[in-house]
């Protein structure tokens, strides 16, 4: 694991779950276990300096695979003891499953993925990782190899429902000729960076990455509170100068943030007119240009569709869509504002993936940005630089705070992790694909949800 500089965490007075904490408690453990509630687990999160998985890994070979022998020098590289059997383990728990099935082409080879896989997923240790590789189906021209690969999502999303303890389960599309990009995905979400990261597909593409500058520089709208915040700290704690962005009524807490993370501030009305211009200069002339951007800032303004009126509407389309566009634009036409090899990733929401009651503007405006993104890439990929959108479940911030009880509580259970995600889970999402070497993930939406009931 490489030493990483050392930010303080920011307060964090969110994240509290009073119904998880008594469960986790002896007669709150007791009283669930006894009555069928949920008991949500306690959640293994990045610490500096810890190990890469909590017990050894085991690659599980399917027919046709040619990765094997890669994925577990990586994994060996990144510090984890690999095993060539199960047997090998002894008394020890897995940390991490990793299956190649990217050779996988016959209904009948499937057979294999229950015998190898289930005797081993029983032994996985709190919060493990199983991470399944496939190819991409729409690489496929056979009927049956296609349906295989598919089919293989779902596997892979109904194992991670039947998953306790923490553990997660994902998977990989590999592409054709995809490099290092691979290897950055495996190690995320095999990492404690990806807690809440679950039954989630990616694909990795031969995106080439970057040399990465001596001083990169992040910035972050909306980085005064909850995600933003987050955001900032860990883009710092990766070595990101972060000029944080909000707008001057947030101005003491986004200097608190700023100072915490010894970065800098800009005070920016996102839906201003002059705001593109001001962000592209300002990146332009005082950092030589920025390599990361993220479109965080957002704002609700909740009711249902009839009542809605023009003014809510035009608040939160305005923030939370209008606002990148016109941004992302500006910095494409300033020469200078954005370094090469610049990353851009929109803050989502699976509520604009699935809809919500009473969020018609919400919704539309975060589908919107996934639109942004799918139109972007391509144009942006020809240029040297990538874009992706991630998409926050529950997560525990003042907006859900704000929530009625009953909601709220409905919130954190209706995942496969039965509880909501912090701040830091989205952050850590959001600097992976900041990585130059996460250039193969681009043009898509990563949620971050614990597996979330809503969307797809």
């Amino acid at each position: 694991m490489p030493n990483l500089p050392k930010v303080p965490k920011l307060p964090n007075p969110l994240g509290q779950d009073p119904y998880g904490a008594f469960v986790r408690s002896g007669p709150g453990a007791l009283l669930a276990a006894r009555t069928g509630l949920p008991r949500p687990p306690r959640l293994r999160r990045f610490e500096p300096g810890q190990e890469l998985l909590t017990g050894p890994a085991l690659v599980v070979e399917l027919a046709g695979a040619t990765r094997s022998a890669q994925v577990a020098g990586w994994l060996r590289e990144a510090g984890a003891r690999v095993l060539d059997d199960l047997a090998a383990a002894g008394e020890d728990r897995l940390g991490a499953i990793v299956v190649e099935a990217t050779g996988v082409r016959r209904v009948a080879e499937l057979a294999a993925l229950r015998e190898q896989l289930a005797p081993a997923f029983k032994r996985t240790a709190p919060s493990g990782r199983v991470v399944v590789l496939t190819g991409v189906p729409q690489e496929f021209t056979d009927p049956e190899a296609r349906a295989v690969q598919r089919g293989l999502e779902g596997f892979a999303r109904s194992l991670g429902k039947e998953a306790r303890g923490g553990t997660t389960v994902n998977l990989l599309r590999v592409a054709t000729g995809a490099g290092t990009a691979l290897r950055s995905a495996l190690e995320f979400l095999c990492s404690a960076r990806s807690a809440f990261v679950d039954g989630q597909p990616i694909v990795v593409g031969p995106g080439a990455p970057v040399p990465a500058r001596e001083r990169r520089v992040a910035v972050v709208t909306g980085a005064a509170q909850g995600i933003g915040a987050a955001c900032a700290e860990v883009l710092a704690r990766s070595g990101h100068h972060v000029v944080c962005v909000d707008v001057a009524a947030a101005g003491e807490r986004l200097a608190a943030v700023a100072n915490r993370v010894h970065g800098s501030t800009l005070h920016l009305d996102v839906t201003a007119d002059d705001a593109p211009a001001r962000l592209a200069d300002h990146l332009a002339v005082r950092f030589d240009g920025a390599d990361v951007v993220v479109h965080n800032a957002g704002v609700t303004r909740d009711r249902s569709f009839v009542n809605l009126d023009a003014a809510a509407w035009d608040a939160v389309l305005g923030v939370n869509l209008l606002a990148p566009l016109r941004l992302t634009a500006g910095l494409l036409e300033r020469g200078g504002a954005l370094a090469p090899g610049a990353r851009l990733v929109c803050l989502s929401s699976i509520n604009g993936l699935a809809g919500a009651k009473g969020q018609t503007n919400y919704a539309t405006s975060k589908a919107g940005l996934v639109g942004l993104v799918e139109a972007l890439a391509v144009p942006l990929a020809e240029r040297g630089m990538a874009v992706n959108a991630v998409a926050p479940g529950f997560v525990e911030t003042p907006m859900t705070a704000a929530m009625p009880p009953v909601p709220r509580e409905v919130g954190r259970r209706a995942s496969s992790l039965q509880q909501g995600g912090l701040p830091v889970d989205v952050a850590e999402a959001v600097a992976w694909l900041a990585q130059p070497d996460a250039a193969g993930v681009d043009g898509q939406v990563l949620r971050v949800c614990g597996q979330s009931v809503l969307g797809a």
